[in-house]
């Protein structure tokens, strides 16, 4: 364009194209036009020149400069700041390369990749990531949250209505029941169905860190490869998690839990009394050794579930845990323990080892008779299993569990929280925590110390009263105070007490 405006014409009588730059007219105006920058880069690793580093769109010059300043030291520091590469991209290959990864654990992984960052970020340059984009990212995670407790509460309130409907119309007296009341049933079933189908999974504080903590570990590589400068997950704020530490069902948390239906923690830990109860009213279950060996020695579901014959000494009394089985959306698969104090050898107590060596008479008794019936006993070589030789499914042993504990009338624990009893009726026993924290396969002594701070009652009231017993008192230290004497009115001093001079002594 010229001064006026009018295109710029050759000789031919066609268009000139071309930069103008600064002799364009229009250059001056605010909203026309924009800066870029252009930038020779460092030679690569072999020496070879590198494409320039080109970006528009800045709105003054000012912008653009301090934008290639920022680019220039990132490639100077090494970084790839010619690359393309996506979130998304970055992620999937981050993860192919992470084959030493627990098979439980690429699972949560893969979960969290697919279902959560890629969808919030994937669309993202790897170099344009920021922290405000991954708090964004848990943002709206704590929006959806609110949305989904709601459904979840609608989806409850849904069943209660649509159970009152049922009764009504079931226990209705007269006959033929009025029509009305199996409408009202049916259209309440439609409501449970609508409000079942509403998204009501709620991402809890510790799914949060775990999720911020996989992004972490991921961005951490990518800051090895120079493909960023830093890990943008590391001003990331969330709310606060506070590891659920187990809570003992007291008479008075088991009347508040009858009256309320509701479990005062998330964790909770039957007093002895309780877990006696238990253990007595399945003594002729099928699982009663699991569950006894469980109760007293801490093992895990899926420790209990996997323990082979081959680990089980019942002449020496010990059972060695060295696999296990794991359960992942109710796939189910063997696995070494979760870390390498997880693989350790445990001592049985003595009604422990008498259940196992009858439970193996049997299970050989079950294969003699499966075989004499021309059927197959399938020889998985496990403690625990079903009448043909198959491994129990460890969500099975949850829910047999479960069932036993509601049938009971028992207050509700889950079956993993067996592994809590037995570290506190060990604790209160009198074991020191270091020999808890080897019965049941702790990284940590401080996490088996901060776990178990809560013990069994009569071992606080045991705890309170010891420091009493070391300060020596003439008379009891329980006194009616309101007629003891008093020595300003004229009552006889006491004795000096030892160690501690008089006036004549002085």
């Amino acid at each position: 364009m010229d001064k006026d405006g009018q295109p710029v014409l050759d000789d031919d009588g066609n268009q000139k194209i071309g930069s103008l730059e600064k002799n364009c007219p229009k250059l001056k105006q605010r909203d026309h036009g924009s800066w870029y920058y252009s930038i020779e880069l460092p030679p690569g690793p072999d020496g070879k020149r590198l494409p320039r580093a080109k970006k528009g769109g800045f709105r003054t010059k000012k912008e653009a400069a301090t934008a290639a300043e920022a680019v220039w030291k990132l490639a100077q520091d090494g970084v790839d700041v010619l690359s393309e590469e996506t979130v998304a991209d970055y992620l999937h290959r981050w993860f192919a390369k992470r084959v030493d990864l627990k098979r439980s654990t690429r699972k949560s992984y893969e979960d969290y990749i697919d279902r959560v960052f890629i969808p919030y970020l994937g669309a993202i340059k790897l170099l344009q990531l920021r922290t405000r984009h991954i708090q964004g990212m848990f943002e709206k995670m704590w929006a959806d949250n609110e949305v989904h407790a709601e459904n979840r509460l609608k989806a409850h309130q849904a069943l209660e209505a649509e159970r009152a409907a049922h009764t009504a119309w079931k226990d209705c007296p007269t006959r033929p029941r009025p029509e009305g009341l199996r409408q009202a049933w049916q259209d309440a079933k439609a409501a449970l169905k609508e409000a079942r189908a509403l998204p009501t999974h709620v991402t809890g504080p510790g799914t949060q860190v775990r999720m911020r903590n996989t992004l972490s570990g991921a961005l951490d590589d990518a800051v090895n490869e120079k493909l960023i400068s830093e890990n943008w997950t590391k001003g990331v704020v969330l709310p606060k998690y506070v590891r659920p530490k187990p809570l003992v069902w007291t008479p008075a948390r088991v009347e508040a839990w009858r009256q309320t239906g509701e479990k005062p923690g998330k964790v909770m830990v039957w007093m002895p009394e309780q877990t006696g109860a238990f253990l007595d009213a399945v003594a002729g279950h099928r699982l009663y050794p699991m569950f006894h060996l469980m109760v007293f020695r801490g093992l895990r579901r899926g420790e209990a579930a996997g323990l082979p014959w081959a680990e089980t000494d019942l002449t020496h009394g010990t059972v060695h845990i060295s696999e296990q089985l794991v359960v992942a959306s109710y796939d189910v698969w063997e696995d070494t323990p979760k870390s390498e104090s997880g693989e350790r050898t445990i001592k049985l107590d003595s009604e422990t080892r008498k259940l196992l060596e009858l439970w193996r008479a049997r299970q050989a008794g079950e294969r003699a008779e499966w075989e004499e019936s021309a059927k197959t006993w399938k020889d998985t070589g496990l403690v625990f299993t079903w009448e043909d030789g198959r491994a129990y499914h460890p969500e099975h042993l949850s829910q047999t569990f479960t069932r036993l504990v509601t049938r009971l009338g028992l207050p509700p624990v889950r079956l993993h929280d067996l592994r809590h009893c037995a570290a506190t009726l060990s604790l209160a026993a009198g074991l020191h925590m270091k020999a808890i924290q080897t019965l049941l396969g702790h990284g940590s002594y401080s996490l088996t110390a901060d776990t178990y701070t809560s013990v069994l009652p009569q071992f606080e009231d045991a705890q309170a009263e010891a420091p009493l017993a070391l300060v020596p008192r003439r008379s009891p230290a329980r006194r009616d105070m309101a007629h003891e004497p008093d020595a300003k009115a004229g009552a006889p001093a006491a004795e000096n007490p030892v160690g501690v001079p008089s006036e004549d002594a002085a």
